[in-house]
Protein backbone atom coordinates (compact mmCIF):
# COMPACT_ATOMS: atom_id res chain seq x y z
CA UNK A 1 0.00 0.00 0.00
CA UNK A 2 1.42 3.57 -0.90
CA UNK A 3 1.21 6.38 1.64
CA UNK A 4 -0.09 9.28 0.77
CA UNK A 5 2.19 12.43 1.61
CA UNK A 6 1.07 14.83 3.69
CA UNK A 7 0.75 18.22 1.56
CA UNK A 8 0.17 21.01 4.63
CA UNK A 9 3.25 22.39 4.18
CA UNK A 10 4.35 21.86 0.50
CA UNK A 11 5.77 24.80 -1.51
CA UNK A 12 3.38 24.92 -4.67
CA UNK A 13 4.57 26.22 -7.78
CA UNK A 14 3.32 27.11 -11.48
CA UNK A 15 4.67 27.15 -14.94
CA UNK A 16 6.40 30.40 -15.39
CA UNK A 17 4.70 30.39 -18.38
CA UNK A 18 1.42 31.21 -16.66
CA UNK A 19 -0.03 34.77 -16.31
CA UNK A 20 -0.49 36.69 -13.36
CA UNK A 21 -3.91 36.70 -13.23
CA UNK A 22 -4.07 33.31 -11.48
CA UNK A 23 -5.81 31.69 -14.89
CA UNK A 24 -6.52 27.85 -15.59
CA UNK A 25 -3.08 26.31 -14.11
CA UNK A 26 -1.73 23.47 -12.66
CA UNK A 27 0.34 23.91 -9.42
CA UNK A 28 3.28 21.21 -8.32
CA UNK A 29 5.54 20.45 -5.50
CA UNK A 30 8.70 18.75 -6.09
CA UNK A 31 9.18 17.88 -2.58
CA UNK A 32 8.05 14.16 -2.51
CA UNK A 33 10.39 11.41 -3.71
CA UNK A 34 8.66 8.98 -6.27
CA UNK A 35 5.26 11.15 -7.14
CA UNK A 36 4.28 14.88 -8.37
CA UNK A 37 1.10 16.14 -6.47
CA UNK A 38 -0.63 18.15 -9.33
CA UNK A 39 -3.39 20.22 -8.04
CA UNK A 40 -5.94 22.94 -9.81
CA UNK A 41 -4.41 26.58 -8.77
CA UNK A 42 -8.16 28.03 -8.87
CA UNK A 43 -9.33 25.20 -6.07
CA UNK A 44 -6.07 25.17 -3.72
CA UNK A 45 -7.99 22.93 -1.20
CA UNK A 46 -9.12 20.39 -3.69
CA UNK A 47 -8.00 17.15 -4.78
CA UNK A 48 -4.51 16.78 -5.27
CA UNK A 49 -3.36 14.02 -8.22
CA UNK A 50 -0.17 12.29 -7.51
CA UNK A 51 1.57 11.41 -10.38
CA UNK A 52 4.66 8.76 -10.32
CA UNK A 53 7.25 10.94 -10.94
CA UNK A 54 8.49 9.04 -14.24
CA UNK A 55 5.27 9.37 -15.82
CA UNK A 56 5.92 13.40 -15.04
CA UNK A 57 9.09 13.50 -16.29
CA UNK A 58 7.80 11.84 -19.61
CA UNK A 59 5.07 14.29 -19.85
CA UNK A 60 7.24 17.26 -19.83
CA UNK A 61 9.88 16.12 -22.30
CA UNK A 62 6.86 15.44 -24.31
CA UNK A 63 5.82 19.10 -24.20
CA UNK A 64 9.22 20.00 -24.06
CA UNK A 65 9.74 17.87 -27.77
Amino acid sequence: MQHTPELNSARWRRSSYSNTNGGECVEITDDFPGVVPVRDSKNPHGPVLLVPAAAWDEFVNSLKA
